[in-house]
């Protein structure tokens, strides 16, 4: 009896065992159908994370332009946002088409007219009624018709026809009057000359000193190609092109128009060309990607619109730093040395900005002429005058803080503080080439400040 009840309890817990073995087994494989079950859910929120990005891509885009659109197209496009976001992971297609649906319902753009020259504004008065029928005055009136009794000579009398007609006709009016000459034309000022006091007084304190300039270079900005990298990954991907597409299709009117006015546009103030530009990259911001969607347009001027955007923006930023140039104030609550550094840096940045200008100038004016584009303001007449103007403004500063601080007071920097400021003056007379009667003023007070310093 004994042994066959511990047959039995060791029957049981081995019957036990056994079912634990099996549950354990099929745990197991419940696990791993689990686990592919987890990396099937990960490619597929990858693959959804795929998608959503190049649906955010393009509606990043299209919102730029959704207060264009009329409020029926913008409800539309919010309504199909908001069921695109409620759709499951299997409805990819739904999503797809209904992303297609959004790309075509984009109406086509209707441009807005370019800005009008400022030359003809000024010239032409405005007129309404029947006096906008009229001829422009810019351009000579027609002669008038011969009588009908001269046109019915013989051919032997045609002869006396012009000596009849010539004298009854009024003289022939003038030619129209040339151009207006650019605001930014102007000349040097003829104060302006060559001071060789400056260049005298230079050498001796930087032969007595020993330490040449040493001009500070700016470095320039790598370029990557990060941007490429990204544009050609975009380029590949499937509602990108979609939507080029889409813009190829549905804008060829808006795009043609545009065509015609980059082909027509002539100008003669540089400034025309900049508002031109404007209101050009304004229109073409519409499209989805300007440069892929006019790859589809042959006939599109890309080197005049090209070259146009490059006198526009090379005007634009000399202008802007003539603007910084001449608002420049020294604040004489700063240090000196922060003072004249602020300064030193505008004018590093003046000079290169110059000879960046005059580097490129021959060929830029060569390609501009050939597109009727203005490049009279490159000149050294133009805007560089302005500029050089400037830059004596900053000597002027420059030299003034400098006597400030020699007078005020009295230390062992003095040498090197006057040495800073008789090499600034220089550098500012060779790259305007020379000094107006302020410069001069200023120069001569701080020579003789030298005086007392290097005694």
């Amino acid at each position: 009896m004994p042994m066959e009840e511990g047959d039995v309890c060791f029957a049981h817990l081995r019957s036990k065992l056994q079912a634990c073995l099996d549950r354990n087994c099929h745990l197991e494989k419940e696990n791993k159908a689990l686990r592919q079950e987890i990396l099937h859910l990960k490619g597929q929120i990858t693959k959804l994370q795929a998608q959503d990005a190049d649906k955010s891509m393009i509606w990043k885009k299209q919102q730029n332009h959704i207060n264009k659109n009329s409020p029926s197209q913008e409800k539309q496009l919010v309504q199909i946002d908001n069921v695109e976001e409620g759709l499951g992971v299997d409805n990819s297609l739904t999503r797809r088409e209904i992303f297609c649906s959004a790309i075509k319902a984009r109406s086509p753009r209707v441009p807005r007219p370019p800005p009008r020259p400022t030359t003809c504004l000024q010239l032409a008065p405005k007129l309404t009624g029947k006096e906008s029928q009229l001829p422009s005055p810019l351009m000579p009136p027609p002669p008038p018709p011969l009588p009908s009794n001269l046109q019915r000579r013989s051919s032997n009398s045609l002869r006396k026809v012009p000596e009849v007609a010539e004298s009854k006709l009024p003289p022939s009016p003038p030619p129209p009057p040339p151009p207006l000459p650019s605001k930014l034309q102007v000349r040097a000022s003829s104060s302006v000359r060559r001071a060789p006091e400056v260049v005298e007084f230079y050498h001796s304190i930087t032969r007595r000193d020993g330490k040449p300039e040493t001009k500070t270079g700016i470095a320039g900005t790598q370029v990557t190609s990060n941007a490429r990298e990204m544009i050609g990954e975009i380029e590949n991907r499937s509602a990108y092109l979609l939507a080029i597409k889409s813009d190829v299709e549905t804008q060829g009117e808006f795009i043609n128009f545009l065509i015609k006015e980059v082909q027509n546009a002539t100008y003669t103030e540089i400034s025309d060309v900049e508002a031109f530009v404007k209101w050009l990259d304004e229109e073409l911001s519409y499209l989805v990607d300007e440069r892929a969607v006019l790859k589809h347009f042959p006939q599109w001027p890309e080197q005049k619109a090209d070259a146009m955007r490059e006198a526009a923006f090379g005007y634009r930023d000399l202008k802007n730093l003539g603007s910084e140039v001449s608002s420049f104030s020294d604040d004489m609550r700063q240090p000196t040395g922060v003072a004249l550094k602020r300064i030193r840096a505008l004018q590093e940045k003046l000079e290169c900005s110059v000879h960046n200008l005059e580097r490129v100038r021959d060929n830029a004016s060569k390609r501009y002429k050939e597109f009727q584009i203005p490049w009279e303001w490159m000149l050294d007449t133009g805007i560089i005058a302005q500029l050089k103007s400037g830059s004596m403004r900053l000597a002027k500063k420059y030299m003034k803080r400098v006597i400030t601080a020699l007078q005020s007071y009295a230390s062992s920097e003095d040498e090197e503080l006057m040495l800073q400021g008789v090499r600034f003056a220089f550098r500012v007379h060779q790259f305007v080439g020379g000094f107006d009667e302020e410069s001069r003023n200023a120069f001569q007070e701080l020579r003789k400040l030298a005086s007392s310093i290097y005694s």
